[in-house]
């Protein structure tokens, strides 16, 4: 087990081939900055790759107090081995309190091997996070048994205390001024013995639908309500008018009327657009955590007592076969206008707009 040596708060920085950070660590660092704040403690980059200065400079934008930098040739390729020694070695050296971890696939694949590794817990997949001022303990909060209720995970007795968080869960702050900032500069060594998987060819081909909800600006997302598989023509001819991503409910893809990939919620993606529209969509819990940081969601159904009407800012009471068709003819129309109240030619008897409570109805 690492002993904690410092109060710092570390964000794992993946990085993509060409040197660039991806998204998720970048969003890590906004709540690492309350939480290292919290526990007054330094905000640290940890930047594993090669030729990732432009990462560096990423995290000089986004708030990191410190960077630790191992920029080698064999950390270009993401590699099980290899990163899960380097990050072994830098906290053995460091002992920082905590360490916040994308969970893309990558992540989900080394936070368990350096949890077990250095005999300590991970919380896997988090949903929110937070942390006890006086004792550092941090408040793991997670979905659990199906989804069906939060947990919220504690690792009082081992350090460092290690978590896996959902891209899109936290919204990345929008670039400031790039500080100069003390960066410390590691080399690991890394031998082919000590790699026991070999990369042989990167192949880039895609095979079958791209589907980009983490970085969609727009989501149109059809649930149980869309009635079957042909219910998701209109739903998808609205995505396209708009230029945005065919999203869907647990319940629609249980049904097998859409793929996996397309799923919105605590067992699918977490995201966080410009606009979501959730067209026959209820509005459940599971569902509601993972879009409910969008910016404006606008939502449509026809039973005007759905919770998903609770947290839209704007709802359309009707019937998805009848009210989409003409919504995607009148932004054709208004192409670049979201402006659906006049796009509709609709008073506010019929489209409503919540924020703060009730809807005027």
């Amino acid at each position: 087990m690492a002993v904690e040596k410092t109060k710092d708060l570390w964000v794992f920085i993946e990085t993509e081939d060409e040197g660039t950070a991806k998204s998720v660590g970048l969003e890590l660092l906004v709540p690492g900055r309350r939480l290292a704040d919290k526990q007054n403690g330094k905000l640290v980059a940890v930047i594993l790759g090669s030729n990732v200065a432009p990462a560096l400079e990423a995290v000089k934008a986004h708030g990191a107090d410190e960077a630790i930098v191992v920029d080698q040739l064999e950390l270009k390729h993401y590699n099980t081995d290899a990163y899960a020694k380097v990050l072994c070695e830098l906290i053995e050296k460091y002992g920082p309190s905590v360490m916040l971890i994308g969970a893309t696939n990558n992540g989900r694949d080394i936070g368990p091997r350096i949890s077990c590794r250095l005999g300590t817990g991970l919380t896997a997949d988090c949903t929110a996070l937070d942390i006890d001022d006086e004792t550092g303990n941090m408040a793991w909060t997670r979905p659990a048994f199906g989804g069906n209720l939060m947990a919220t995970i504690m690792c009082p007795d081992h350090r460092p205390q290690l978590g896996t968080v959902r891209p899109g869960v936290f919204k990345k702050s929008e670039p400031g001024e790039v500080k100069d900032i003390p960066v410390i500069k590691e080399k690991v060594e890394i031998t082919d013995a000590e790699k026991r998987v070999e990369l042989l060819e990167v192949i880039n081909e895609m095979a079958g639908e791209l589907v980009d909800l983490e970085n969609a600006e727009i989501i149109v997302s059809g649930g149980r309500g869309v009635g079957g598989p042909e219910g998701f023509a209109p739903v998808r001819e609205l995505a396209e008018v708009l230029g945005a991503t065919v999203g869907a409910s647990r319940a629609a893809v249980d049904a097998g009327w859409i793929p996996h990939a397309h799923q919105v919620g605590q067992t699918g993606k977490t995201v966080g657009p410009k606009i979501y529209i959730a067209c026959g969509i209820s509005g459940a819990i599971q569902h509601l955590a993972g879009m409910s940081s969008s910016d404006v969601i606008i939502a449509i159904n026809k039973d005007p007592d759905a919770p998903i009407f609770n947290v839209a800012d704007y709802g359309l009471v009707g019937d998805l076969k009848v009210v989409l068709p003409i919504l995607t003819e009148k932004i054709r129309k208004y192409k670049g206008i979201l402006d659906f109240p006049r796009a509709l030619n609709m008073d506010e008897n019929t489209l409503y707009r919540n924020k703060n409570g009730s809807p005027r109805k």
